[in-house]
């Protein structure tokens, strides 16, 4: 398997986030941002305190896709839960555990 470690720093070094909407465009295929779109929107859900049946019939996903990002939320040095609380939108809805 590719290391992922390359492409983080390439991640981490694009700093315009039109160029990074460009560069996810010209490097994922549709299925795939779809899929990271409904991903980051599964974690905003549950980071909020949405409950994980709701978010399961909304997105039309399955539980047990719910209940790996709520394990990576619940966990103290989550990143995704740092970036989500620094997010002034979803900042004030926290996760409840």
């Amino acid at each position: 398997m590719p290391d992922i470690r390359e492409i983080s720093k390439i991640l981490a070094d694009i700093t315009v986030p039109e160029d990074m909407e460009k560069f996810l465009q010209e490097i994922l295929t549709d299925n795939e941002r779809k899929d990271l779109s409904l991903r980051w929107e599964l974690m905003k859900k549950l980071f909020k305190g949405v409950p994980q049946r709701n978010i399961a019939s909304d997105l039309g996903i399955s539980l047990c896709r719910i209940t790996r990002g709520s394990k990576i939320l619940k966990s103290p040095d989550s990143v995704t839960g740092k970036l989500l609380s620094s997010m002034p939108e979803i900042g004030e809805g926290r996760l409840k555990k």
